[in-house]
């Protein structure tokens, strides 16, 4: 693909699904620990979807909200496993669509590295695994994938009554299903485990319950990760091989990430500021791979990716389809409109984790910095 050019602009819009979105540009999930303790939208979460809609990113992803109690992974999180939560959910999509953005909800469950402290239950995985707290997980057995499979669907019809664009499900980072697709995280020997399309089993039959759910045409993404950066874990060719699965099934696009969990090399963010733009692209590599092999499935790409530049030269490489960001849009919601109309120095943003800080800390994910 080197020295291939695509006519192709940030600005330019694209369509998932059925769904029309105005630009290129994706905000990237993140745990903004604004909800209520019992995961309902607060009116601080509400204005910051409103300020990020306004910002001029094309789609949103929600927070990851967890599809049922015993997969909340962190504190304040964002839930959407009771009709009790759609008031609010609804509510925060009617102010971002008027604002001029979509919105999918990222359908999550923490698996290992759910608390139990703040849950109530214990952690399931496909595996045994200790999380950061030192809390041991249950193994799941099929029933218990198959009632997980349904909480996901069930979550998926929340979204959509919700008045949310699309789904996104919710594959990365060392939760429920990344553990699955994982040869670190899942030792399993029946049919959920052993060979790739045996570990993406799990992913494959969430993806065809929501599916049924939502019906044809609806959006459905996931978010995998471009490898764990864990000995004897995902590599990217798994991820390839496994994004290839999901094309096959009709999923409408793949978000690429990394890391994640306490065993990772990498997080999913990374400290450190990216100075230059060939300091960029945390997965560009990743990237170039995907495109080789999955050849209809658009992709979206997040990681340390800081400039208009970048972003540019990823889509014109067709390493591509869309540019997701996350910590440059906590320090700048607006960044998206300010490179629309001219201002094209790089994001603020300087990678320096202290918005995360904050909001471990219990006052919401935001940037600290002048």
């Amino acid at each position: 693909m080197k020295g291939l050019e695509i006519s192709v602009d940030v600005f330019d819009s694209i369509v998932l699904g059925t769904a029309t979105i105005k630009n290129r540009f994706a905000r990237s999930a993140t745990w903004e620990g604004m909800a209520t303790l019992q995961g309902a939208v607060t009116p601080e979460l509400t204005r910051l979807m409103k300020a990020l809609a306004e910002g001029g990113t094309g789609l949103l992803f929600s927070s990851h909200a967890y599809v049922r109690k015993d997969g909340q992974a962190s504190l304040k999180q964002l839930g959407i496993y009771d009709d009790d939560l759609l008031p609010g959910l609804k509510e925060m999509c009617d102010v971002i669509h008027a604002g001029g953005a979509k919105v999918f909800a990222q359908l999550a469950h923490g698996g290992a590295n759910a608390s139990r402290a703040l849950s109530g239950f214990d952690p399931v995985a496909p595996s045994p695994a200790e999380n950061a707290k030192g809390e041991l997980s249950r193994v799941m057995s099929e029933e218990d994938i198959a009632v997980l499979t349904q909480d996901f669907a069930k979550a998926a019809d929340r979204a959509v009554k919700a008045g949310f664009d699309g789904v996104q499900i919710h594959a990365a980072h060392a939760y429920c299903l990344g553990e699955f697709l994982s040869p670190y995280y899942n030792k399993r020997s029946d049919r959920y485990g052993g060979s790739v399309e045996n570990r993406a089993r799990a992913l494959i039959e969430v993806y065809r319950a929501v599916r049924e759910v939502v019906g044809k045409g609806y959006p459905v993404t996931a978010k995998i990760n471009s490898e764990d950066f864990i000995e004897g874990g995902l590599t990217p060719s798994m991820m390839v091989e496994t994004s290839a699965l999901m094309e096959n099934e009709g999923l409408d696009g793949m978000e690429v990430s990394g890391g994640g969990g306490p065993a990772a090399r990498y997080s999913s963010h990374r400290p450190g500021d990216l100075e230059t733009p060939d300091e960029e692209a945390y997965y560009r590599d990743a990237a170039r791979l995907y495109k080789a092999h999955v050849k209809k499935m658009p992709l979206i790409l997040v990681g340390g990716i800081r400039s208009l530049e970048t972003s540019r030269k990823i889509l014109r490489e067709g390493l591509a389809d869309m540019i997701s960001l996350a910590r440059p849009l906590i320090r700048e919601p607006g960044l998206v409109k300010r490179w629309a109309e001219g201002d094209q120095r790089r994001a603020a943003c300087v990678s320096c984790e202290s918005c995360t800080a904050a909001a471990v800390a219990g006052k919401g994910l935001q940037c600290v910095l002048e």
